[in-house]
């Protein structure tokens, strides 16, 4: 269980150097919508992995629960690697706020040719890991749920702001990938 409890650190220690170090910057911005989406996000993160963590089953280890646990931090690994990929491959124009920067162009190569939010899979991936490898389905449902819908809020107030920016392009861009899951949402 400690491992999980490390990963759930690197986890929030990441984000917490995203928010210090992606924030749009006010001279490079044009137009920034974020509409209370980043700090709803991170109160839904930061208490659902609080109560999976009380709601986790520290006591039950037998082959079933170490196979889910290993699948968890699979995940949690894949996740991982999904995200930064994608906070990497838009390099100044990721930011943890909803923002267009100046020269701001849509990014339809890399990841991004297979969903629109790759990075918010990796985030679904890393929590989605953190919770399996918590070895308890109330724990599971406490963390994806609220984090689902969180994000879905999220998507939606970015995809308006993309859609006005890039109009028909980001309609057309819409239009041909998946929101989150590659070939299915």
């Amino acid at each position: 269980m400690s491992v999980i409890i490390y990963l759930s650190f690197v986890f929030g220690l990441s984000e917490l150097a995203l928010v210090f170090f992606k924030r749009s910057k006010s001279g490079t911005v044009k137009t920034r919508s974020d509409k209370g989406s980043l700090i709803l996000l991170w109160v839904i993160m930061i208490s659902c992995i609080t109560a999976g963590f009380f709601n986790a089953k520290y006591n039950q280890w037998d082959p079933i629960n170490y196979t889910l646990a290993l699948t968890g931090i699979v995940l949690y690994i894949t996740g991982l690697i999904i995200r930064w990929l994608s906070i990497l491959q838009l390099k100044k124009r990721f930011t943890v706020n909803v923002a267009i920067n100046r020269e701001h162009v849509l990014e339809t190569e890399g990841l991004y040719k297979y969903v629109r939010h790759p990075s918010y899979l990796g985030l679904m991936l890393i929590l989605m890991g953190l919770s399996l490898a918590m070895n308890s389905m109330i724990s599971f449902i406490i963390v994806i749920v609220p984090v689902f819908l969180g994000l879905n809020y999220r998507i939606f107030i970015e995809e308006r702001l993309l859609e006005a920016e890039f109009g028909e392009e980001y309609v057309n861009f819409r239009a041909t990938r998946k929101k989150i899951i590659p070939f299915v949402w």
